[in-house]
């Protein structure tokens, strides 16, 4: 039972003061085209690829963009097989970045998957899951294969279903199924291979529920199996895995959504499997799934889901605003690393405004103490 202390702090009430910055938020260059819903990945030569996104309702998709971080540009990656929204974005050991389902155009859910080569910037064919997912989400394991969880099918069918893809085999194969089926949820692999799977719901309106099981996959026997409870049920949250091995997850909501979003975080620690409740957060957020990065000297910089970002010191278990733009859009917004301590923070739309093509970029402060 939560006690009754903390319910206010859960509802995301009483705000705090901000305390001192973990670096600061400038304005970069703007993106071609508005994006929500899209994804950023570091590649291994530095540039940051821009891929897909809501460019404005829910049937638009968006192209693709590459970021340099050594002049400030955005320029095309290349032409995508088939603009997308709501996918998931995988670097592959070779360098090569996987996208697979989402949403097309048209709002259909896809099985499509293709691969981007930085090397002559092109987007090839890579095949069809085993089945059509959208707001799922994918996860590189050790071995060099990505597991995909769960997500939405075709028909609005929740899935509790996984999937892996061999990039030697360029091919997708079955593996087993989660417990629950689920949608909004996070996934986060651990020191031990295994991959943590946290939260999210099943159902739409009337029939929603949110979820606060967890579950781990474990690679080798190819299975899932139960791994505890978040302090409070959240969907459309994050998760990070910090240096120590423990698993910081922030924000997200209750099934009024945007009326009863978070500032609550969860630490899990997979040795005991069993969350508890980390510091609260500056701000309340969600629907910043991918938006957090772990900073060079241990400290996390969750950037999405509000206006301002903010940076996690797990020395302190505490959370500081950063100094600067204040204005994010925020929601469906994405972030990558951009070297040198710099996160490239990109587009997200707000309750009283549409896809963005703004973007960000943070840089960190050294925290203080030994």
């Amino acid at each position: 039972m939560i006690a009754v202390a903390l319910i206010p702090v859960l509802l995301g009430q009483a705000p705090a003061p901000v305390l001192p910055a973990g670096g600061v938020l400038v304005p970069a260059e703007t993106m071609a085209s508005p994006r929500a819903a899209h994804t950023l990945t570091r590649l291994q030569d530095g540039r940051v690829l821009v891929a897909g996104g809501m460019s404005g309702s829910e049937r638009s998709a968006a192209g693709s963009e590459l970021f340099d971080p050594a002049t400030g540009h955005f320029t095309s990656a290349g032409e995508m097989r088939i603009p997308r929204h709501s996918h998931t974005a995988t670097l592959l050991p070779d360098g090569r970045v996987l996208l697979a389902g989402g949403y097309d155009a048209g709002g259909q859910v896809l099985a499509e998957a293709e691969l981007y080569d930085p090397n002559d910037r092109r987007f090839v064919s890579a095949g069809t899951m085993g089945t059509a997912r959208a707001g799922h989400v994918a996860v590189l394991l050790a071995d060099g294969r990505v597991l995909l969880v769960g997500g939405v099918g075709e028909g609005w069918i929740f899935l509790a279903s996984a999937e892996l893809y061999d990039p030697g085999m360029g091919r997708f194969l079955p593996t087993g199924s989660m417990h629950t089926a689920r949608e909004s949820h996070v996934a986060v692999r651990l020191l031990d291979g295994r991959v943590l799977v946290v939260g999210g719901h099943s159902g739409r309106r009337g029939d929603l529920r949110i979820l606060a099981d967890a579950e781990a996959y474990d690679p080798t026997a190819g299975r899932f199996a139960p791994a505890g409870r978040s302090a409070v049920p959240r969907h459309k949250h994050d998760a990070l895995l910090l240096d120590d091995g423990r698993v910081l997850v922030t924000g997200g909501a209750d099934r009024r959504d945007s009326q009863g979003v978070y500032r609550s975080a969860d630490l899990y620690d997979p040795a005991t499997a069993t969350f508890r409740l980390a510091g609260a957060m500056r701000l309340p957020r969600y629907k910043h799934q991918g938006t957090s990065v772990r900073l060079p000297d241990g400290r996390v910089l969750v950037a999405g889901g509000a206006a301002r970002p903010e940076v996690y010191d797990p020395r302190e278990d505490t959370f500081h605003l950063i100094r600067g733009e204040g204005n994010l859009p925020g929601l469906f917004s994405a972030a990558a690393p951009a070297g040198d301590g710099e996160v490239l923070i990109t587009g997200g739309y707000a309750e009283d405004r549409g896809p963005a093509a703004a973007a960000w970029l943070f840089r960190a402060t050294p925290a203080s103490g030994p």
